[in-house]
């Protein structure tokens, strides 16, 4: 078998955007096209959620996957919902957070595990309020500043 490049795409806008509470790691149930595009790295989670259906299984909403190039008329929606494979224990309690504290299920990192299956990381989250992200962005820049002084202090 060949040696496949690692694939790692990632949502840092969640993590600016949201305050993050407790991370799980999720199968995603896709077609044949669907693995290959993302083999590819055709695939983006920016604007995507999760939510739970009526019979309690957690999909993912607004997940983007292109269109693989050679599917021809096999080929996938690139915007369909994708059911999330987790366990029922873990699916009850991230819907019992979901519904009682007014939180959201957001996806943080689609990635590919060693024995070739793709793996979403999601995170139980909160949003963050306006002040939050000013202090965030506050905090990178005096970051980046005393970098710089000690950078060319160190000259």
């Amino acid at each position: 078998m060949a040696v496949q490049k690692k694939i790692n795409i990632q949502n840092k806008k969640a993590r600016f955007e949201f305050e993050i509470l407790d991370k799980y790691v999720a199968g995603i149930q896709l077609t044949g096209t669907e693995i290959k595009s993302i083999r590819l790295s055709q695939a983006r989670i920016t604007e995507s959620f999760c939510e739970f259906n009526d019979r309690g299984e957690l999909f993912i909403v607004n997940m983007y996957i292109q269109e693989y190039m050679f599917g021809h008329h096999f080929n996938h929606k690139p915007k369909s919902e994708r059911r999330l494979l987790m366990n029922k224990r873990e699916l009850r309690s991230l819907k019992k957070d979901v519904e009682a504290k007014g939180n959201t299920i957001v996806p943080l990192r689609l990635f590919i595990n060693d024995r070739g299956f793709a793996k979403l990381e999601i995170a139980l989250a909160k949003g963050k309020q306006t002040h939050d992200k000013r202090e965030v962005l506050k905090d990178r820049d005096n970051k980046r500043d005393l970098a710089r002084i000690k950078k060319s202090f160190n000259s």
